[in-house]
């Protein structure tokens, strides 16, 4: 939180809250702006955003609102063609579903789409873990084949690289910590590994595949006899898929006790997905993440 405000205090960045047309969303933009984390600019039906804000007991008087009619979907294209046009600095989800803002983000022509696949990134504050803890891909990619695994690890890589960490050390998730064929997760880890030899991700330790107890415990990975440097100390963590990533992210949250931000990575402009059982706490730091990772 600290640094996004003090990179916020060089030039506060425009933010994008798409249909904030609900009391979580207006209290969000209000603790934005109270933070002077970003300047955020409410796009959406004129109308349903004052009535969100009634009902928050907000006064939006202090706020530029951006009338675009009375549908979500007119929302999220009119917030994506001023991010492209670059009167947006990034973009966060208000009360619209994620489909129907990253739909608008991920159209070919007039989306927010850059070189690589774009994909998401979780950062964790765990009680029982030593550090922040990244997890990749939870929300976007569903079933992600090597090309997808392989820019999902590149753009969280960095992003970690941008928040100043110059080696992450990455492990690759699977049920089980052995290579065996009839799991594709361990064939993919294999090859990642491979890439990350190769030079493909300068700095980082890639390796894998991990079982979850022992990429997030040296001392299950001593018992197993894996010889490992990223075991107990991994920065992040690639899991097979969106079932995997979305289940474990939610046992950290609501199991483990932790806190979280998370960001869209990939795109033209950083596009913070929030849920709406997140914590304002939650919405907040990922607002922090997107102002560091822009």
């Amino acid at each position: 939180m600290q640094r996004g405000r003090e990179r916020a205090r060089c030039a506060l960045p425009r933010l994008g809250l798409v249909y904030p047309c609900d009391a979580p969303a207006m209290h969000a933009a209000t603790r934005i702006a109270s933070e002077r984390l970003a300047q955020p600019l409410l796009i959406g039906p004129r109308s349903a955003i004052l009535a969100a804000a009634d009902a928050a007991g907000v006064d939006a008087a202090g706020f530029e609102i951006v009338d675009c009619g009375p549908g979500a979907t007119g929302a999220a294209h009119r917030a994506v063609t001023m991010a492209r046009a670059g009167a947006l600095g990034g973009l966060m989800k208000g009360s619209l579903h994620t489909d129907e803002l990253m739909s608008a983000v991920l159209q070919r022509d007039g989306g927010l789409r850059g070189a690589r696949r774009i994909s998401h990134l979780f950062l964790f504050d765990l009680p029982r873990y030593p550090k922040l803890l990244g997890m990749a891909d939870c929300v976007v990619n569903i079933a992600p084949d090597l090309p997808a695994k392989r820019d999902i690890l590149g753009n969280a890589i960095g992003l970690l690289r941008g928040l100043g960490l110059d080696a992450p050390k990455v492990g690759i998730v699977a049920a089980v910590e052995s290579v065996n064929p009839a799991i594709a997760a361990t064939l993919d880890a294999q090859a990642l590994v491979a890439m990350g030899h190769a030079g493909a991700w300068p700095g980082a330790l890639v390796e894998g595949p991990f079982g979850f107890d022992n990429v997030i415990s040296a001392e299950a990975a001593q018992l197993k006899r894996i010889d490992s440097r990223v075991s107990g100390d991994a920065d992040l963590l690639l899991v097979p898929d969106l079932n995997a990533g979305n289940m474990l992210y939610k046992s950290f949250i609501y199991i483990g006790g932790g806190e979280c931000a998370g960001l869209v990575l990939g795109a033209k402009v950083p596009v913070v997905l929030t849920s709406r059982a997140d914590s304002l706490a939650a919405r907040i730091a990922s607002v922090a993440l997107a102002v560091l990772a822009a």
